[in-house]
């Protein structure tokens, strides 16, 4: 079989429905135009966008719009040139690094080009074959991948329920009996906020059974960071935990409106994966401008809860708001809003409907999350709020929210086109997979 036969018209189960559907550059990679914020333009239509992570509105802030610009002028973009091991490395890399290490009150930590290649790469740098992680049914792909990297050296693994407590402590029995056997140790990997369904992770939990077995905690807390907790610096510290957060991840796409990532933990454990982290090892530097960017962003969220408070009132209307109206956002705690859509009668046709009506004639743009990524009798709507959004934008979102609603109950979306069945979605999906 020629190797790129079997891809030509497989384009797997998320991409396969788009094609489909004519959805690429519609329901798949859109292209949003304008100045980054709340309102933006979609094919030639005013849109207000809640599909944008940017937590705190610094993405178009103008102090850090200034920070980037004149970090560009005085740097350029190469500088520095090689990977920080060989040529890369700089004062003002290592500033931040400090100053991230103290705000999620570390001893040390070590900025990563890249927060989905990074966290992969430090799961692959601190695990053995001999040690066995433990990780929670939910976790991000990142963490997915950093596992089977794991897997690839022959390290053994066990999945835990998400967020449930009595299977973490089954498997950590487990792992503890086969960490013995093999002369290794564990790790257990959990998330601060669970980026699809806004549940904020039991690490306070995770912590407490620290005292009946010997394990290591590594975090990833990429929607907490700058979001939640008295000062922004995450799950952590909202839990009263933080201590017992071995290693502290997160990236700068999120609250930092960025790119690059850190992980933090005891200075020891850090030298070590400078020196064991083959992403950065052999990889160029941060840039200089997203360094001292980097450095300005930070300074805004430690020195000011004006953004944070701001995201939080918008979180507040919003998901009340929608609460009130009957629509199903799960157990959410955090400012990841998931509308849950269940049982959708017409199948495709009739979620295309719903989106094409929100960004056609509502006028706002939220993003669809379908199966493999939520169970595959749902359908998500995923809502993020921001600090750069105003208590108007709530209310208007709010009232094209009930107007969705009562289209679906009449079946107004219904009948668009050849029906597919969530039963052929799924046999669809499936096909697609394989």
């Amino acid at each position: 079989m020629d190797l790129f036969e079997k891809l030509r018209n497989n384009l797997g189960p998320i991409g396969s429905p788009a094609r489909d559907f004519n959805g690429h550059h519609y329901f798949a990679f859109p292209k949003l135009e304008g100045e980054l914020g709340p309102h933006m333009r979609f094919q030639g239509k005013d849109v207000l966008n809640w599909s944008l992570n940017n937590y705190l509105g610094l993405g178009n802030h103008p102090d850090i719009r200034k920070a980037d610009a004149d970090a560009a002028a005085e740097w350029g973009l190469a500088y520095p040139m090689g990977a920080r091991m060989m040529s890369g490395n700089s004062d003002l890399h290592e500033q931040f690094e400090k100053e991230l290490a103290q705000f999620v009150g570390k001893e040390d930590s070590f900025l990563l080009n890249y927060g989905y290649q990074g966290v992969m790469s430090a799961i692959e740098a601190i695990v053995d074959h001999r040690d066995v992680i433990v990780y929670d049914a939910e976790c991000h792909a990142c963490l997915i991948d950093g596992i089977r990297l794991h897997k690839a050296k022959m390290g053994e693994y066990y999945k835990f329920n998400h967020n449930d407590m009595a299977s973490l402590e089954k498997n950590l029995q487990r792992a503890t009996k086969l960490a013995n056997e093999k002369g290794g140790a564990i790790l257990v990997i959990t998330e601060g906020v669970f980026g699809m369904s806004g549940k904020v992770g039991s690490l306070d939990e995770i912590v407490a059974l620290k005292e009946k077995y010997d394990f290591k905690l590594l975090v990833d807390d990429a929607h907490g960071f700058g979001t939640m907790g008295p000062t922004g610096a995450g799950v952590g510290e909202m839990l009263g935990c933080q201590d017992g957060i071995d290693l502290y991840f997160s990236t700068f796409a999120k609250s930092m409106a960025a790119i690059g990532a850190f992980i933090a933990g005891d200075h020891d454990i850090i030298m070590y994966l400078k020196y064991n982290m083959r992403s950065q090892t052999y990889a160029k530097a941060l840039p200089m401008p997203y360094v001292v960017g980097g450095l300005k962003r930070l300074e805004m969220i430690r020195n000011s809860s004006e953004f944070r408070d701001k995201l939080w009132t918008n979180v507040r209307a919003l998901q009340s708001g929608l609460r009130e109206r009957g629509f199903n956002i799960g157990d959410t705690t955090s400012p990841v809003t998931p509308v849950l859509l269940q049982n959708i009668q017409g199948g495709i046709p009739e979620i295309t409907g719903i989106i094409r009506d929100l960004r056609e004639n509502l006028g706002i743009f939220c993003s669809i999350v379908v199966y493999p990524v939520v169970p595959k009798e749902i359908v998500m709507l995923r809502i993020i709020p921001t600090a750069a959004h105003t208590l108007d934008d709530v209310q208007r979102t709010l009232e094209a929210f009930s107007q969705v609603a009562e289209k679906i109950k009449d079946g107004t979306y219904r009948g668009k086109g050849p029906v597919v069945s969530p039963k052929e979605l799924e046999v669809s999906a499936e096909s697609a997979a394989e």
